[in-house]
């Protein structure tokens, strides 16, 4: 018999509001929302939480008081605590608490899980302003500094204009998504917006705050509320992996939780240990995502499980390994780390939901290593399959595609015969190419 999930039923109430995260998904529960939830002043730090636009996660947490079942879930079997540091949860459509929150002196931090995509950033990496959804937003706040918005840069210019006028202090904006240098990108996406509106008061928004940069890894795959099963009525669980890493470097001007204390890291310069996560972790998701499928597999585990697919992975990881900034030793003990997580069964890491948006991925996991190898007159065999590999995506094999940015499917890509393509990419499951 199952409890209903609630704060009275636990004798946990609300921390107060000092945390808003935009991007209510499972990896935000596994992971910032975790950290802040085992800091030692985890009373004093609640979070509210928005979605994009799903409206069917904040109603279901709201009903469950915000709370949680993790399920952090090894090869052998399941540890599952309920997490209580997201004290609310709203709709992404819900803008005028949105602005409300902003507006609270009390508040201290601003976290963002938004996807790559979610940036709106153009090929060179600044905004892109000849989105429809960009173009729409400039539209909005032209006519009213609070008319509601949809993408992640307006609505943080429109959070911070608003804590302006209200006359509330600075904050600390903490994206958390895989992109390099993502606390300086989240700057200039922010400014750049203030430029296109033009007003000396936007752009005074947009430097009234910190930017925080940040390295996250947990990976968190799609669950059920059967993944619960505690004697709670959970319809909003969340399976996660034992390891979890976070990497911060940045000033917060009005305080943060004892983050340090639950296991992140302050450091003043983060981008050696998001380059290593974004080539060696990223990159072989990504690879994985577009080849594996191509020879019958549909999950993380599935792959590393076949020897060819290792093989991939290995050369991937010699190649990227050169260019990063770490001890061979470390950086042998993180691949260990890596075939180590990859492989566990009961993670059902789907490739297809890896391989969503490749074209905003590729760029910073991949392409750099390619550009590299080139420079240095090499052809390296582990970035060029990937592309190959992704190539073969947009023709249409492997999973489908789901990348609103992705280039137009030439006739190339759909009539080009297999035999140009890479026999190793081709092969059976069972061949040992």
């Amino acid at each position: 018999m199952t409890r209903p999930l609630n704060r009275a039923a636990l004798g946990r109430p609300a921390a107060p509001v000092r945390i808003l995260h935009l991007g209510l998904g499972g990896f935000f529960r596994a992971h910032q929302a975790w950290y802040t939830a085992h800091a030692p002043d985890a009373a004093d730090w609640g979070i509210a939480a928005f979605t994009g636009r799903n409206t069917e996660i904040p109603t279901r947490l709201t009903a469950q008081d915000g709370l949680y079942t993790l399920v952090t879930r090894t090869p052998e079997s399941d540890r599952r605590e309920v997490i209580h540091s997201l004290s609310a949860a709203h709709a992404g459509a819900d803008h005028a608490a949105w602005l409300d929150y902003w507006r609270r002196p009390e508040l201290a931090v601003v976290t963002l899980t938004v996807t790559e995509a979610g940036y709106t950033r153009a090929r060179a990496g600044g905004l892109d302003t000849a989105l429809p959804q960009v173009r729409a937003d400039i539209e909005a706040l032209h006519g009213d500094a609070e008319a509601p918005v949809g993408t992640a840069a307006a609505r943080l210019l429109a959070g911070l204009a608003a804590r302006r006028r209200a006359g509330s202090g600075p904050v600390a904006i903490v994206p958390c998504d895989n992109l390099p240098d993502n606390g300086p990108a989240t700057a200039r996406m922010l400014r750049e917006l203030a430029g296109e509106l033009g007003r000396p008061s936007w752009h005074a928004a947009a430097a009234h705050a910190s930017y925080v940069t940040t390295m996250v890894d947990r990976i968190t795959p799609w669950s059920t509320p059967e993944d619960a099963a505690t004697g709670w009525t959970d319809a909003a669980p969340v399976v996660t992996e034992p390891f979890t890493e976070w990497v911060l470097g940045g000033a917060f001007p009005a305080g943060r939780p004892a983050w340090e204390e639950a296991g992140a890291r302050f450091v003043s310069d983060v981008a050696p240990y998001e380059q290593r996560k974004l080539r060696l972790l990223n990159g072989a998701h990504s690879l994985l995502a577009y080849a594996a499928p191509l020879r019958g597999h549909a999950t993380v585990a599935e792959a590393v499980a076949d020897p060819l697919c290792r093989a991939w992975l290995v050369d991937w990881w010699q190649e990227a390994g050169k260019h990063l900034n770490f001890p061979a030793r470390d950086l042998a003990d993180y691949r260990a780390a890596l075939l180590e997580r990859f492989a566990n069964p009961r993670i059902r890491h789907a490739l297809a939901k890896i391989a969503e948006d490749g074209s905003q991925k590729l760029p910073v996991r991949v392409l750099p290593i390619l550009r590299a190898e080139r420079a240095r007159g090499s052809l390296p065999g582990g970035a060029v399959r990937v592309i190959a590999a992704w190539l073969l995506h947009l023709r249409g094999d492997g999973v489908p595609v789901n990348d609103a940015a992705a280039p137009a499917r030439p006739a190339l890509f759909r009539t080009r015969p297999a035999r140009y393509w890479p026999p190793s990419i081709r092969g059976s499951p069972r061949t040992a190419n």
